[in-house]
């Protein structure tokens, strides 16, 4: 009975660890191509000693460099973006940021406030991959919990739900045939692709005419949107960290002038610092 107990035990051991292998090696590896979707998961080496720690979405990787800020002015500092990063996944990785430091300063664009609830139109596969690239680099915590059930689609919740997070293998099983030899080359590890969070882009396309979009039907961004706002703006205070908003230097997608005016009143009425980076891209 013994032997049985101990061969059942070794069995349970070997089917783990070989579906530990399997999820490993299915996973995205985000080293060669997609490299945004490696910048979450390496925060972790740099916590702790950030004067300054960025908050957003594509426009804060791509556009602030710390180690300029360093070089140029002492101070050190972090970027947490990610594509697409919605206010409230920001919120759940400013919260997770306070597990591991405590910086002078938290910055957040404050584009992702027109996004006021997850999608439910559109293509399913990225707007799911942008929630990938945020959350699965998250370490375990009730923050990333948290931001698993804020930003599940309605067909996320339909199929598997919150449990392919949890076993990311019930989700990138059908992997098999999208395997390159960067699945198996970082397999076991990862290098780093970003210097603080800063992604540098050595591409160049030059601006050649005027951005245009279509007028919106209503300016007025969602009660989610303020509520998670708000919530930063309380966070932020409980830990003594001056939060500042920031419009990035992006000309597209549009920032209407409508959504600044109501940023401008927001940081006003809370006494925060909001500044505009369009107004100076001169």
């Amino acid at each position: 009975m013994q032997k049985k107990h101990v061969f059942l035990t070794a069995a349970l051991i070997a089917a783990l660890a070989i579906l530990l292998l399997l999820q490993a090696l299915l996973m995205p590896k985000y080293m060669v191509d997609i490299k945004e979707g490696a910048l979450i998961g390496e925060y972790y080496e740099n916590a702790g000693s950030n004067d300054v720690v960025f908050i957003g979405d594509c426009e804060v990787y791509e556009n602030f460099s710390p180690i300029t800020m360093w070089e140029e002015y002492g101070i050190t500092s972090y970027i947490r973006g990610s594509a697409q990063q919605l206010i409230w996944q920001s919120y759940y990785l400013m919260e997770e940021t306070f597990r591991y430091e405590t910086p002078k300063v938290m910055v957040f664009n404050v584009l992702s406030m027109k996004y006021d609830t997850p999608r439910s139109t559109g293509s399913q596969s990225q707007r799911e991959a942008y929630n990938r690239m945020t959350i699965d680099g998250m370490r375990w915590s009730s923050s990333k919990w948290n931001s698993i059930m804020s930003s599940m689609t309605e067909e996320e919740r339909q199929w598997q739900g919150q449990f392919s997070y949890i076993f990311p293998l019930l989700r990138y099983h059908d992997r098999w045939s999208q395997l390159t030899p960067e699945d198996f080359t970082y397999l076991f590890h990862r290098d780093q692709v970003s210097d603080n969070g800063y992604l540098m882009q050595v591409g160049v396309k030059p601006l050649e005419d005027e951005h245009v979009e279509r007028p919106l039907v209503s300016y007025k961004f969602g009660d989610n949107s303020w509520y998670y706002l708000d919530k930063m703006v309380e966070l932020c205070r409980e830990h003594g960290t001056q939060l500042v908003l920031i419009k990035a230097p992006a000309l597209s997608p549009v920032w209407w002038d409508q959504w600044d005016a109501q940023i401008e009143d927001y940081a006003q009425e809370n006494g925060l610092l909001y500044i505009n980076m369009l107004d100076y891209m001169d």
